[in-house]
């Protein structure tokens, strides 16, 4: 099986090299040979090849500068993505298609299912989304794409919160991070894994309960209670000397470009289901990114 990945130097894509089955062959192009604002190229780079599969993890993810750069993030997060839907049902193979919780507005009292109603607060939000539908729109009543919603996305290398936080905690007395915002992070290894189940089973049957699933860790957090745990974590294996003290503060006195969702818990009981894997507890797999970011930094 031939699987193709975009964005494969991102935090994500590396760990799906990292973790892929042996008998899979993987393309990997750059961003400069497949570049998702060139998307003429990028269709003709899918003919030459046909994968099998193609693992969407390419994103504009700049949540802030796509609120200055829309013309950019639509491009790459919305327009393109159709096209490639538009390309594979030329010529065969499926599309594993990553999304964001930015989906919605936050406005919900309990974790968001699959089903419901996206209303995006920003315009990285609203790219995604426009991204989803080009693809269900195109692919529709075809057996071709899945898209996985994920929250939080956090590994041992790459830009990610995790990482900013540890940082902070080396070099800072104290952190003030914001406490009202809930959701709850997803860690690349468990979301590679997430992504290679599906493609192992190769059976995707697009009804309305299974073209997208979700997909985090388990339990509840604000950044707040991330950024702590970093550092109680991290102090505790002795990957940092000391850590920083932290401090809650609101949405409303952290000033940022784009509006986020104040609440964006996934549910994940269809993937669980679908797949028979449960979810890990956030902060067993919070702990298991900080050893494996010290043993890299042993190794390095």
């Amino acid at each position: 099986m031939k699987v193709l990945i975009t964005g494969s130097n991102g935090q994500l894509g590396r760990k799906l090299l990292e973790t892929k089955p042996k008998d899979i062959e993987i393309i990997a192009p750059s961003s400069k040979d497949f570049n998702l604002l060139k998307i003429k190229e990028c269709k003709e780079f899918l003919v030459a090849i046909k994968p099998d599969w193609i693992i969407n993890a390419a994103a504009y993810t700049a949540v802030d500068l796509a609120e200055t750069e829309p013309n950019k993030a639509m491009l790459i997060n919305g327009e393109a993505p159709t096209e490639i839907a538009k390309t594979i049902k030329k010529i065969g193979g499926k599309i594993l298609h990553i999304s964001t919780d930015f989906v919605f507005d936050g406005n919900s009292t309990s974790p968001y299912k699959p089903i419901d109603e996206p209303n995006p607060i920003n315009i990285y939000g609203k790219t995604k989304l426009f991204g989803e539908r080009g693809i269900q729109e195109v692919l529709s009543n075809t057996n071709q794409y899945l898209i996985i919603r994920t929250s939080w996305v956090i590994g041992p290398i790459g830009n990610n919160f995790a990482m900013t936080m540890l940082k902070f905690h080396k070099c800072k007395e104290k952190i003030s991070v914001v406490s009202d915002q809930i959701g709850c992070m997803t860690s690349t290894l468990s979301l590679s894994n997430i992504c290679w189940l599906i493609i192992k089973k190769n059976n995707i049957n697009n009804d309305k309960k299974s073209s997208i699933l979700h997909w985090s860790e388990s339990g509840v957090s604000s950044w707040f209670d991330i950024a702590t745990e970093v550092g109680d974590l991290a102090l505790r294996i002795k990957l940092i000397d000391k850590s920083a003290e932290v401090t809650p503060i609101s949405s409303e006195e952290y000033i940022t470009k784009a509006k986020r969702p104040k609440f964006s818990l996934l549910d994940c009981k269809s993937t669980k289901e679908l797949l028979n894997i449960e979810n890990k507890y956030w902060r067993w797999s919070l702990l298991e990114i900080l050893k494996e970011i010290k043993l890299r930094n042993i190794l390095s």
